[in-house]
């Protein structure tokens, strides 16, 4: 029973894998349109990389979940999971912002012969959710409180980008995410987010008293309604809302 939890680790990882692999199937379509105008996208199949991405927070909450339920805690068990949380939160979404850079620098002015070097800083994505989980496992100080963005957050960030862009009627929003500028503003917030020792709350109860969880309650009410009235657009508007409620609220957080 011991090794329950690390089992929904290794799947997360497999979770990860399947998702980069989705990712790597679909590259770009170049077609031409009804009015004979060469069209360069990412295929909507890139969706399933997110599904795939989002299964793994899923199971990685499972984890740590039926750790504590079946007091199978361990230092295995903890670089496990951050070794998974690496491929699924870090290389998994560096791929999904690789991909649209690609698209993004593609449909510049002779943008098919672009440099690889435009599409690198898809990478720094991995590196930094690298670097916040290898300084999570040597800081044993946080339990209920976190410093920086945990990649999982981030990873699910990115991973909506898909989600938001293929289900979109907003041409605002789809020109953004066809922006290079805006994927690199994007890759370089979300970097220093989880590399940074903002200090960020947990999602752990330390017990059920309303006094001690305003913060995760109000996150939970913003959530739910951005979910019904903003639907994929929630999740980076609900990761933002975690971020200010944790900073403005830091004294009920700690």
């Amino acid at each position: 029973m011991k090794q329950v939890p690390n089992f929904f680790t290794l799947l997360n990882l497999v979770f990860g894998c399947i998702a980069i692999v989705y990712v790597l199937q679909n590259g770009i379509s170049v077609y031409v349109d009804a009015s004979g105008v060469q069209v360069l996208e990412v295929p909507e199949e890139i969706w399933m990389a997110s599904l795939f991405i989002g299964l793994a927070a899923v199971v990685d909450f499972l984890d740590g979940f039926l750790a504590r339920l079946l007091r199978a805690d361990s230092e295995m068990g903890a670089q496990l999971d951050s070794l998974s949380d690496v491929v699924s939160f870090g290389v998994a979404p560096g791929m999904i912002l690789y991909q649209f850079l690609r698209n993004a620098v593609a449909r510049q002015e002779d943008g098919l012969d672009a440099s690889f070097l435009w599409l690198v800083p898809a990478f720094f994505v991995a590196a930094a959710a690298a670097w916040r989980l290898a300084r999570f496992n040597l800081d044993k100080s946080q339990q209920f409180s976190f410093q920086g963005l945990p990649a999982p957050a981030a990873g699910l960030l990115v991973a909506s980008i898909p989600l938001i862009y293929w289900n979109s009627e907003n041409e605002t929003i789809v020109g953004l995410v066809r922006n290079k500028w805006f994927l690199y503003a994007i890759i370089a917030v979300v970097s220093y987010l989880m590399v940074s020792t903002l200090p960020l709350m947990s999602l752990k109860f330390k017990d059920y008293s309303l006094k001690n969880n305003v913060p995760k309650l109000l996150l939970l009410i913003v959530a739910v309604a951005a979910g019904l009235l903003l639907q994929w657009l929630a999740v980076p508007v609900v990761i933002i809302a975690y971020i200010l409620l944790s900073l403005v609220l830091k004294t009920k957080t700690a």
